[in-house]
């Protein structure tokens, strides 16, 4: 057998190699440099909190003064918390009055307004508009629009000769006042999603159907419906997650009352933090709301799995 003989590298081979390998490290850190600021941001503004907030979920930490590591006990306060049960009813109440009205509007929107017709777009836009608008100017003015006395809506009620009920101060009336909003506030962001999708299904799918005598109702449910399903998943999950967050219009609007019929989890969470100044507990309940979330998502991954992509 022939031995192997280890060759030295002749010094241009050697030289080759050590300009590759720092060819390779200076293309290394020019790439480094280039994400630092997002790795920076990332765990300065949003990595460094969520592990702060952690530890404080874990502790009985008041604003001023020292923090008390308790470990579980705030997490089993939350589950004997009479109001925590009232505030979760709350919030899944405006998600499934929220979730439906908003998906199907807009998909009624879209459909209406695909359609390739003079000054369209006019109507897109204007649908479109309040989706940029600011929240609280937005929800400042829906609540003008529906006060009691000098309100917009009971003043148009009251040219009829209908007293105009306290919508904002009835319990069984103010959060679906809320609801209403909060789907005209944002219904907008759904139907140009769906609009997108829509032209992008095939024209010729809808000249067979018409040419098998299809109706339009049948078309929307065998054809367009099943060739957007994609869409209809995204937007129902941005739909739900968002509606599991609100907050900004329940603070402006109605400040979670009356006898609580519209305080939402954010919003308690808000009050006891900045309010009862209860920072580990409200830190607790934080993490709660991030653990519903995520099991919303599971469900609805899950469920696209099974329906939008047909798989096994």
């Amino acid at each position: 057998m022939e031995s192997k003989l280890n060759v030295p590298l002749s010094p241009d081979k050697r030289t080759s190699g050590t300009r590759k390998r720092s060819f390779n490290r200076e293309v290394n850190l020019t790439g480094w440099l280039f994400v630092s600021p997002m790795v920076i941001g990332f765990v300065t503004l949003l990595l460094g909190p969520l592990l702060l907030a952690l530890y404080m979920s874990f502790t009985d930490w008041p604003l001023l003064g020292e923090a008390e590591f308790i470990g579980l006990e705030n997490y089993t306060a939350i589950f004997q918390d009479a109001e925590f049960w009232t505030v979760v009813g709350n919030t899944f109440m405006f998600s499934a009055g929220l979730v439906p009205l908003n998906i199907v509007l807009a998909l009624g929107l879209a459909l209406l307004l695909v359609r390739k017709l003079p000054g369209i777009g006019i109507f897109r836009t204007a649908i479109f508009v309040p989706v940029m608008t600011l929240l609280i100017v937005w929800a400042i003015v829906w609540k003008y629009l529906f006060a009691t006395d000098t309100g917009f809506i009971n003043q148009i009620l009251q040219m009829f000769g209908i007293t105009g009920p306290s919508w904002l101060y009835n319990p069984k009336l103010a959060m679906p006042v809320v609801i209403v909003t909060s789907v005209l506030k944002n219904v907008g962001l759904n139907m140009v999603l769906f609009i997108a999708a829509l032209q992008q299904v095939p024209v010729h799918l809808y000249e067979a159907a018409r040419i098998d005598g299809a109706s339009r109702t049948r078309q929307l449910f065998q054809i367009t419906i099943p060739m957007i399903s994609p869409t209809v998943f995204l937007t129902t999950l941005l739909t739900i997650i968002g509606s599991l967050k609100v907050f900004g219009q329940i603070y402006v609007m109605t400040q979670g009352g009356p006898d609580n019929s519209t305080k939402v989890l954010v919003y308690y969470i808000w009050e006891r933090a900045f309010k009862n100044f209860e920072f580990g507990y409200a830190s607790a309940l934080a993490f709660v709301l991030f653990f519903i979330i995520l099991v919303f998502t599971l469900l609805q991954w899950q469920f696209r799995k099974r329906w939008v992509f047909h798989e096994e």
